[in-house]
């Protein structure tokens, strides 16, 4: 039988927590895609593997099984990546970076060559984040790096290098009354309909919607969008309003989409992340540095 290694490390995640919250919250996915996910390996097994109260969640005897060898075959798994990503830092290889939307910009020529000085043999590979995946691939393996637009504490769940801070802006249709403002009050914006991101981002839809700052009002969803093109064009077409980095609207412009600076809106962190438990690779190190000594923030 094939278990997905990523439904064992969810599984782990909660023996350890023994809340779906709290692991939900550490696995940056919302509880109720983990609640379908230990469904799902329970369903696989066809064992219960927890019994659910107020309180919690505790293993049954099957759980327990599984946890006694869980850890040992994760650990396992990783220690072989970590070998097969040594043998290639000796041959050369690809490295593999995920970006978010327009972030592709802000790494150009300049930085792949001096990569490329760093790591002579050696490869970049661009990839899309996949807004269903909170981790954008790193938990799974299929990243090495993610390039990211975030919160500050963002840097407590993940290693970080940091490259600079941007603020976030408005996106708005140009038909919308309030371009009428050079600056927006994030108060008026309570009340406009958004265009989010998938629920299964977890916290990566809160923070895009301005969660922190509304403190408990639930923002009211327009539409919904599964990447960045979708985004962009429902905004463009009226659908709802957005928040995106403020070098949007230099590196994705469109003449049907207008920028605004928002009062009451904290910055985001821009900066490459990686697993806290993940070895830095020389490619890695060499990817950093090529970014920290050629891309510009603002």
């Amino acid at each position: 039988m094939d278990i997905d290694t990523r439904l064992l490390r969810y599984f782990t995640t909660v023996c350890e927590e023994g809340q779906l919250t709290a692991a939900a919250a550490r696995l940056f996915i919302s509880q109720p895609t983990l609640t379908k996910q230990i469904r799902r390996l329970e369903s696989q097994l066809g064992v219960q593997l927890f019994r659910r109260s107020r309180d919690g969640v505790t293993p049954t005897a099957a759980g327990c099984a599984l946890a006694a060898h869980a850890a040992a075959l994760l650990a396992g798994w990783e220690n072989a990546l970590r070998a097969t990503r040594q043998t290639a830092d000796k041959a050369g290889g690809t490295l593999r970076v995920g970006f978010e939307g327009s972030t592709i910009n802000l790494v150009g020529l300049r930085t792949m060559a001096e990569f490329s000085r760093r790591m002579p043999g050696w490869q970049v590979r661009m990839r899309q984040n996949n807004w269903f995946d909170p981790t954008s691939g790193l938990a799974t393996g299929d990243i090495d790096l993610a390039l990211w637009h975030a919160p500050s504490s963002t840097a407590e769940e993940f290693a970080t290098a940091k490259l600079g801070t941007e603020e976030r802006w408005a996106a708005l249709s140009v038909e919308h009354p309030l371009t009428a403002h050079e600056v927006l009050d994030f108060a008026d914006l309570l009340d406009e309909p958004f265009v989010a991101i998938p629920q299964e981002s977890g916290a990566w839809r809160d923070y895009w919607l301005g969660a922190q700052e509304r403190g408990g009002r639930p923002a009211r969803i327009a539409a919904v969008a599964h990447n960045a093109d979708e985004w962009l064009a429902a905004v463009a077409c009226g659908q709802g309003i957005g928040f995106a980095p403020e070098s949007m609207r230099r590196l994705a412009s469109r003449p049907d989409v207008a920028y605004r600076p928002v009062r009451g809106l904290s910055p985001s962190q821009v900066g490459l992340y990686w697993l806290r438990d993940q070895p830095v690779t020389p490619a890695m190190a060499a990817f950093i540095r090529s970014c920290q000594e050629t891309v510009q923030i603002g």
